[in-house]
């Protein structure tokens, strides 16, 4: 598996160089501005929306702040131009469209094209920077609710200068609503230098560094978001894949406190990750270290933090993938223990909760296994190798059992005999998707919608040939703007995602397990109730457990 988010890509100046490169006065420019301290920050308006982009919430983490915790930007001393998207993150791209069968890549490429168009910026480690997208001439003291994005990208790709993640049809939508938000967007370092493992990170506390800059942009938010209109009580916290998954353990991280930094949780497609120990990704370090010349240094990490970006990059490109090294895992600190047992062992946060997944979740990751699982007994060694590592085929008999390898009961699910790009690769793709999605989704609402308001939903909307409701088709529907957005539009408002009239969302319990399905077709939404592959699922997730990556 090498990416959370294959098809779509989700996949070194100082600020204070940037700001003054940047800096405006005030009789110059006509666009909306925010006091920030003793500096403006100057945006752009279009419409009825306000966008400021690239402003940096934390030091730049180069040169000594290499592989180090993020440095919160306190304090701003000189007017700039917030009008430019910041840097990404520096990302790893690992995915190609040759892994798609042709009809689907040709099918694919209009969505793919859309999807990873992206503001003309240039990668770099100077990439901790934040976008703030709202009302236009919002006054300082509208208190406006915050809606806090997350991208997804397997924790090596992704950046909030993606333009369908720019927020404004959000933002658009939430004053024709009468409900207007903020939206925030922020980037996080990957890979290597934000998700590197072994026992010298965690020693030296740096671990899982690109949850700390996503905690660190929720401070700044905390700090900084009154200027804009903004009220820092009423931030929800929104991440697809990865980006679900790193508000999962923020929901988690601190014993469930906090700190005031948000108040509501939506999950699209991620939840726990069936992951332990950073140690146990020792591997990866040494390779990165010998990879990059810091072999025969006597403070390996040192040398690190001076080896050059391409080298760096170079090693996590070639990394060995086979236990995907670059994922968030226990520390110590932020991640206490396995994220797998926080649900039935941890301490959440005492919020309101939005989750769920699409129908086809595996379906796009199960091109990885085309060649390589043509036959039951290659099935079995696929599974055992790349989702289950150390699971024997006896391990795996009752799994064998409950997701057969008949087309007509794989994914693309209710597609009969269609689809069958091999014998296995429905097969496969119905197990990937329990396996890291479903499963993970139902172990936290089997444990936390007791003590929690939960909300759960299904998208079986937009669907393309050969790959059905695939991984992050939903967000189609909630950056669109469509009927989605309008409940999590609410949901930020007023921490519940029901309006005055329409389907009513019902919260969800274990008894009644019902769910707010979003449909293709005649009827577009519709309460459902979340048992399907039960038993398949239930035996995935005991599986994951034992045999964690």
């Amino acid at each position: 598996m090498t990416s959370l988010l294959p098809a779509i890509g989700l996949m070194l100046l100082t600020p204070w160089v940037v700001l003054g490169t940047n800096a405006l006065h005030s009789s110059k420019f006509s666009g909306p501005s925010v006091q920030l301290g003793h500096a403006t920050v100057f945006g752009t308006r279009n419409g009825s929306v306000e966008s400021f982009v690239g402003i940096p919430y934390a030091e730049p983490p180069i040169g000594d702040l290499r592989l180090r915790l993020p440095r919160l930007i306190e304090s701003y001393h000189e007017s700039f131009n917030a009008t430019t998207y910041g840097h990404p993150c520096l990302q790893l791209s690992a995915n190609s469209l040759g892994d798609f069968p042709p009809d689907v890549q040709q099918d694919l490429e209009p969505l793919l094209a859309a999807a990873s168009a992206s503001a003309n910026v240039t990668q770099s480690e100077d990439c901790l920077y934040i976008n703030i997208v709202r009302p236009k001439n919002v006054p300082v003291d509208a208190k406006l609710p915050v809606l806090f994005w997350i991208y997804g990208g397997s924790f090596t790709d992704g950046s909030n200068a993606l333009l369908g993640y720019n927020g404004t049809a959000i933002v658009q939508r939430s004053i024709e609503l009468n409900n207007p938000v903020i939206y925030v967007a922020l980037n996080y370092r990957l890979h290597v230098f934000g998700f590197l493992g072994g026992k010298e990170i965690k020693d030296a506390g740096v671990s899982n560094l690109g949850l700390h800059d996503q905690r660190a942009a929720l401070r700044w938010v905390h700090k900084f978001i009154c200027p804009f209109g903004g009220d820092p009580s009423k931030v929800t916290v929104w991440g697809e894949s990865a980006g679900a998954f790193s508000t999962f353990l923020h929901l988690y991280t601190n014993h469930g406190d906090t700190e005031g930094l948000f108040r509501g949780a939506i999950m699209s497609s991620g939840a726990s990750v069936p992951t332990e120990d950073i140690s146990e990704v020792q591997g990866t370090y040494d390779f990165v270290v010998d990879q990059v010349g810091c072999a025969n240094a006597t403070d390996t990490l040192a040398c690190l933090r001076k080896a050059p970006t391409e080298s760096l990059l170079a090693a996590a490109k070639t990394a060995p993938s086979d236990n995907t090294p670059f994922l968030p895992r226990v520390d110590g600190s932020f991640i206490t223990i396995p994220p797998m047992h926080l649900p039935s062992k941890g301490k959440i946060a005492d919020v309101p909760i939005i989750i769920g997944d699409v129908k086809d979740e595996g379906t796009l990751f199960a091109f990885g296994g085309l060649n390589s699982t043509a036959d039951s007994d290659e099935f079995t060694n696929y599974v055992s190798r790349f989702l289950l590592p150390g699971a024997t085929p006896a391990d795996l008999n009752l799994l064998l059992d409950l997701y057969p390898s008949d087309p007509a009961a794989g994914s693309p699910f209710d597609t009969g005999d269609a689809v069958t790009f091999s014998p296995q690769y429905k097969r496969l793709a119905a197990v990937f998707g329990d396996w890291f999605f479903n499963g993970p989704r139902r172990l936290f609402l089997d444990h936390v919608s007791a003590k929690r308001t939960t909300y759960n939903f299904l998208s079986a909307r937009s669907s393309f040939p050969g790959i059905g409701y695939f991984h992050a088709s939903d967000l189609l529907n909630a950056y669109g703007p469509g009927d989605m957005t309008d409940y999590f539009i609410r949901f930020v408002h007023n921490l519940d995602p029901n309006g005055p009239s329409g389907v009513q969302w019902p919260k969800y319990n274990t008894s009644a397990r019902l769910t707010l399905q979003f449909n293709d077709g005649s009827v577009p939404l519709n309460v459902t109730v979340d048992d399907q592959r039960k038993a398949g699922i239930q035996e995935v997730t005991r599986l994951a457990l034992r045999f964690p990556l």
